[in-house]
């Protein structure tokens, strides 16, 4: 028992207290985030704010530069997601979760693409091409550019994208030492799965009241 103990949280010996702590908040209010995201309520941008700041701060001490990346541009897409979702279209209704549309799709492929380029950049410049995590962390990036971006406009689709980020962070994180933010990955996984059936349940239900 001790030896499985020491395989998922020895890294942890030489963290201090706060980066402990400051890691450990950030994945509870990841967690509200992704959970009212499934819930299709608004509260999944202010938790989901907290917790990328958070991690923004962790992730550039860590050095692990695209994962910060990632989060820095969550927190500026959870501002863009709160106005699009508050956002009236006539009298009362608000933007309504509907399917991506091929304009959106093609987007999306320009952002992913755009995201890997610019990743690539980044790391190229910054010297951290040092092993094959620094590949994987870029796929990641794009993949959860894309999400986010559609999660923004409240696309069905978007959480096709999170669950494969999510199956890739899982071990991802475990390797480079952070068990407590691959644990928060393997939760996102079921509850990504969840939030897209009930995104299209709920699409589909409203499709047959109109």
């Amino acid at each position: 028992m001790s030896e499985i103990i020491d395989f998922f949280f020895k890294q942890y010996n030489n963290y201090s207290i706060l980066d402990i702590s400051l890691e450990i908040t950030a994945v509870v209010f990841g967690f509200l985030s992704v959970w009212f995201s499934k819930q299709n309520k608004i509260w999944v941008f202010p938790t989901g704010m907290i917790s990328t700041l958070i991690f923004v701060y962790l992730l550039l001490k860590w050095e692990l530069l695209g994962d910060m990346m990632i989060n820095a541009y969550y927190f500026i897409m959870s501002i863009y997601g709160w106005y699009i979702w508050t956002n009236k279209i006539g009298e009362t209704q608000v933007t309504p979760i509907s399917r991506t549309t091929k304009k959106e799709k093609t987007t999306s492929i320009f952002i992913f693409f755009g995201t890997l380029l610019f990743v690539y950049l980044v790391y190229l410049k910054f010297n951290k091409w040092t092993s094959w995590v620094a590949y994987i962390d870029t796929i990641t990036t794009a993949i959860f550019f894309v999400g986010m971006w559609l999660m923004a406009k409240r696309k069905i689709e978007n959480w096709i994208f999170w669950i494969i980020g999510d199956i890739i962070s899982i071990p991802l994180y475990l390797y480079k030492g952070f068990t407590f933010t691959s644990f928060q990955y393997l939760g996102f996984t079921f509850i990504a799965i969840f939030g897209y059936f009930a995104w299209k349940k709920s699409f589909y239900n409203n499709q047959l009241t109109l």
